[in-house]
């Protein structure tokens, strides 16, 4: 389940979509809290998740970079200690990803993996190790809708509210290790969502699910819902998903940095 639970909030973060540059907001630290819900089961925190948001340099070039960390709160390390860290380098001109690093460690289970991005000749150039096994190595053809997990979700809080109506809806390609997945999201409406201890929020619905190994094959993909914000920040509030028993979720513990400020606020 934990694995599952880091999968699900750090790469599949918020649906997305290619239409415009991505908010990058140098300075903004998002705090998202990881909890697991049964039948027979409390609603339990059992990870916490940080996005941040630096101006650093790449290959002696100025560049962004979205740092992302995932870990396991100390009462469930017992069960399965997680430690996953994820770094992306964004070009501040095209605003495309330049760089892609993971290095997670869940249990006995380790796996990094590190993509280079090369636009010009639309192709990416991976590498990746498991369990200490050798490294593989694959290029791959992409396209301008390709990009890291974590890009896609700094991508949707770009896109218009003309557009977030209803029918809107989009397939999105995915670098992951040595493939191109398939993302499906649609848009579901706009709902108050009340968040835990933050209090409530004015949020727009989106319906999401990621494609089987299959490629387009999302019939039995994951699948999951999230809220972001309704305002100029679209910053995820809320992310739920089903399991086989039970459902995790993620939320939005605390903020700072951000470059709007957060009008879809409503009460404690």
């Amino acid at each position: 389940m934990m694995r599952r639970l880091f999968t699900f909030i750090i790469l599949f973060f918020a649906g997305v979509l290619s239409l415009q540059a991505q908010l990058y907001v140098p300075g903004e630290t998002l705090n998202y809290k990881l909890s697991y819900k049964a039948k027979l089961f409390p609603n339990t925190e059992v990870a916490k998740v940080v996005m941040r948001t630096t101006e650093t340099t790449l290959d002696g070039a100025p560049s962004l970079q979205v740092y992302g960390f995932g870990e396991t709160a100390k009462a469930f390390s017992w069960i399965l200690p997680v430690s996953d860290t994820y770094k992306v380098w964004i070009d501040p001109k095209t605003l495309r990803t330049s760089r892609f690093e993971a290095d997670l460690h869940e249990g006995d289970y380790t796996f990094k993996s590190t993509y280079l991005f090369d636009w010009e000749n639309q192709k990416v150039h991976t590498r990746w190790s498991s369990r200490g096994r050798a490294e593989k190595k694959k290029t791959m053809n992409i396209s301008p809708n390709s990009m890291d997990a974590v890009s896609l979700y700094y991508n949707l809080r770009t896109v218009p509210d003309s557009l977030i109506k209803e029918g809107f809806a989009r397939d999105l390609e995915m670098v992951l290790e040595d493939t191109v997945r398939f993302l499906s999201f649609r848009y579901d409406g706009r709902e108050v969502k009340k968040v835990k201890n933050l209090g409530r929020f004015n949020t727009i619905k989106f319906r999401c699910k990621i494609a089987t190994s299959d490629g387009f094959a999302f019939r039995d993909g994951t699948e999951f819902i999230v809220w972001i914000s309704d305002d100029r920040n679209k910053i995820p509030l809320y992310i739920e998903s089903p399991i086989k028993v039970g459902s995790v979720c993620a939320y939005l513990s605390s903020y700072e940095g951000l470059r709007y400020p957060l009008d879809c606020f409503i009460k404690k």
